[in-house]
């Protein structure tokens, strides 16, 4: 894929999610509304943890519930959005941790600060940046979580590289996100705008995650696909069966 048509895709990316930050859509593609959340593996007491307005309904899992976070550790949010699970983030690793939330949308990053102003919470610190180009210090990093954001990037592989970068030795990715179960029908694996911003037709096989992974660096490598995702997925293109080719997966590894 060429420079030209990554920032193409980035573009209309971005495009959708500032709409979705405005509140000029609504977020129905990647995971539905926010009741839907509770079927991604988020408590009653999680979902009622955050500031109002942080859950969007963006996602397609709940890496709160792998990452086994610990007081004091550095966290990082590839793609936080409204910053959801950076607060459910900031709630475990306490006042001596810290959690970073970065997004290339500055309409979401207005919105997450604005979340953790009316929260008083100065744990998160919400920044504007591609997570392709991480705007975080080598090897400072304890653990990286994501939701539904990596399927997104039109170059998974430098992801992965610059998550292998910031993080320290010993540190651990916990992801959630979709991963293809099928070869893709060639009328959506090609819609690089609608369907790749829906989180979609940018899905990448376990086979090549984890050959991206491996290519990184990145050790003891588990991508867990949860079958119990399709209750929702199919709601993502009603009628045409998606959850037939897509399903939302754990993936974990770790920085040697």
């Amino acid at each position: 894929m060429t420079e030209v048509h990554q920032d193409t895709i980035r573009q209309n990316v971005r495009g959708r999610y500032r709409q979705i930050a405005l509140r000029t859509v609504r977020p129905e593609s990647c995971c539905g509304v926010d009741q839907v959340s509770a079927k991604m593996g988020y408590s009653t007491e999680e979902l009622q943890s955050a500031p109002s307005g942080a859950n969007l309904g963006l996602g397609c899992g709940n890496p709160q519930a792998i990452a086994e976070l610990k007081p004091g550790e550095t966290v990082l949010d590839l793609g936080s959005g409204g910053g959801f699970d950076c607060f459910l983030a900031a709630g475990q690793v306490g006042t001596a941790g810290r959690v970073i939330g970065v997004d290339m949308t500055p309409d979401m990053i207005s919105k997450a600060r604005h979340n953790a102003e009316k929260a008083r919470n100065d744990i998160v610190d919400f920044r504007l940046g591609e997570i392709e180009h991480l705007p975080v210090a080598n090897d400072t990093i304890d653990v990286i979580i994501s939701n539904c954001v990596i399927n997104l990037s039109p170059d998974k592989q430098q992801v992965f590289d610059e998550a292998y970068r910031v993080l320290r030795s010993g540190g651990r990715l916990a992801i959630s996100d979709i991963v293809t179960t099928a070869e893709l029908p060639p009328e959506i694996k090609n819609d690089r705008q609608d369907l790749y911003s829906g989180c979609i037709s940018g899905a990448s096989s376990i086979t090549e995650l984890q050959g991206q992974l491996e290519r990184s660096g990145f050790s003891e490598i588990l991508i867990q696909p949860k079958e119990e995702s399709k209750s929702f997925i199919r709601d993502w293109i009603p009628g045409e069966r998606i959850d037939d080719y897509i399903v939302s997966a754990v993936i974990q590894a770790v920085k040697p």
